[in-house]
């Protein structure tokens, strides 16, 4: 997890929110970590991040069982198209059921898939480099809707 938050702030631009006791945060986000394109260093306005960490189940996403100790779970915002190559199926069409409780597999988000996220349980040597890719992309793409949006 650590390595994963080290290389998204290595991005340009990267904004790495870490929620703890000492900010404005709700306790449930303490543990978390959320990126967002923000080269100003603020959080951009109306802007959901486009990666996440969760370290543990919230409300109403507990399909990957992260309460237990050393689970986590890496987020990704991803186009429609790496989606389906990833999963084999699109995003709004997502039907297979799944075990979501797979460590180091890229799944469809349990509760965000059908919104093009990706999701991936303590990942490993079979998908840290995808994730990694997947961040780098996801970054890229906040960056680019950032630039479109100061343009109009």
């Amino acid at each position: 997890m650590e390595q994963i938050i080290a290389t998204v702030r290595g991005l340009d631009g990267a904004l790495v929110l870490l929620p703890g006791p000492e900010g404005d945060f709700p306790e449930l986000a303490w543990g978390d970590a959320f990126f967002y394109y923000a080269p100003d260093g603020r959080i951009p306005h109306n802007t959901q991040p486009y990666g996440t960490i969760v370290t543990k189940d919230y409300p109403d996403d507990t399909a990957c069982d992260l309460d237990p100790p050393d689970r986590w779970r890496v987020n990704i915002h991803v186009d429609r198209a790496t989606f389906k190559e990833l999963t084999g199926e699109e995003p709004h069409s997502t039907t297979r059921s799944r075990d979501h409780t797979s460590t180091d597999t890229v799944l469809p988000h349990p509760v965000y898939g059908a919104l093009s996220w990706l999701c991936v349980v303590n990942p490993g040597e079979r998908t840290a480099d995808t994730v990694v890719r997947l961040l780098r992309d996801a970054h890229e793409a906040a960056r680019a809707r950032a630039a479109r949006r100061q343009d109009l």
